[in-house]
């Protein structure tokens, strides 16, 4: 009896042991399946990181009692086989459900994740997702994305930039020169005003030198003019003498 004890206990000591280091596990009834089926189940599984084991209700139900796995008691009913997931839960479930498809004898119970009971549609629903690799890859694609759209801008801009210089040029005849020269018709304008003063003055200049050439001789000519005067009134007093 003790052996038969010490037996039981090791079995429960393994359940509680697998359950513990687990990431999820799936709780089927194989009841119907054939030894060759079964070898069969267990190397899909084993294929993506799970390990199907066959256990007794009355153990597994010591194994669970008082733990975060006791919601599993409620599935322990018929001939029960575990799968045991370490990894992807979504790999498992999958690989449960393919299997299920060509051997109906397989029933899908339902499971734990992190302490909460997984029902079979909602196991359905996971074998329904893409694998973990997929979905980083897709997750890897989705950042990606940003920072080759932000590589192709940032390429873009230099050839955008000369693409615009170029079409300046051309618009300006072949060279940007006729550009600068009316940016700089308003100083041209400004320095050219003086220059239309300048012109002016030098007339007005030699109109005031002639002025003054010619008050001297105006100035010389009245003199003599008043001489002429003088000598004709000396001419008349010589006269009436």
């Amino acid at each position: 009896m003790s052996t038969i004890r010490e037996s039981k206990a090791a079995v429960v000591e393994a359940v509680r042991s697998r359950l513990d280091g687990a990431d999820a596990a799936v709780v089927t009834e194989y009841r119907g399946l054939t030894v060759g089926e079964m070898a069969t189940l267990r190397r899909a599984i084993r294929a993506v990181g799970g390990d199907y084991k066959v256990f007794k209700n009355t153990l597994v139900r010591r194994a669970v009692a008082d733990s975060s796995h006791e919601v599993l008691t409620g599935l322990l009913q018929g001939p029960t086989a575990i799968a045991f997931v370490h990894g992807d839960v979504s790999a498992v479930a999958k690989a449960l459900r393919d299997f299920a498809r060509g051997a109906p004898a397989l029933v899908v119970k339902g499971g734990v994740l992190d302490g909460a009971l997984l029902e079979a549609r909602e196991l359905a629903a996971l074998a329904d997702l893409p694998s973990r690799e997929v979905l980083l890859s897709m997750l890897a694609g989705a950042i990606a994305a940003p920072m080759r759209t932000m590589a192709g801008l940032l390429k873009a801009l230099p050839q955008n930039l000369a693409f615009g210089l170029a079409a300046l040029v051309e618009v300006r005849g072949g060279t940007v020169g006729p550009a600068t020269e009316e940016a700089a018709e308003p100083g041209s304008r400004d320095e050219a005003e003086p220059a239309v003063q300048t012109e002016a003055e030098p007339a007005m200049q030699t109109d005031a030198a002639a002025s003054a050439d010619g008050a001297p001789e105006r100035a010389a000519a009245e003199p003599a003019e008043g001489e002429a005067a003088g000598q004709d009134a000396a001419a008349g007093v010589e006269q009436r003498t």
